[in-house]
């Protein structure tokens, strides 16, 4: 059983800046990609911004230049560095990763998500 665990949503005001952590709770051999998605009230589910091993990050149009992420695909752990943050990044923030990790002798796949933490921006 693998759980993603997320930390570092809160309460910012407008123009600040968070710090999401995401870590797996085992060790992955392999991670093939990473990444964080939001869901505001009464919307679907969107990218934030994505990490393919060997790739270039790629970030939603509403975020670039504002969002940074990074991983560590030894800790199976990414990070979403976010500043100049506005009331819109209000949401509910999720990690995900997709990767492989040995199971005694057995190789397992995994693709899993966060259980979500709340980033709010208001004055």
């Amino acid at each position: 059983q693998v759980q993603l665990v997320e930390s570092g949503g809160g309460l910012v005001q407008p123009g600040g800046s968070l710090r999401l952590s995401c870590a797996a709770s085992r060790n992955f051999f392999r991670v093939n990609a990473m990444g964080w998605y939001r869901q505001a009230p009464g919307k679907q589910r969107e990218l934030v911004a994505h990490i393919v091993s060997g790739s270039m990050p790629n970030y939603a149009d509403s975020v670039e230049g504002r969002f940074t992420i990074s991983g560590d695909n030894a800790k199976a752990t990414v990070i979403l560095e976010m500043n100049s943050l506005s009331p819109e990044d209000t949401a509910i923030y999720y990690c995900n990763l997709r990767g492989s990790y040995w199971d005694n002798l057995s190789r397992r796949e995994y693709f899993g998500w966060g259980q979500g933490t709340q980033v709010t921006v208001s004055s």
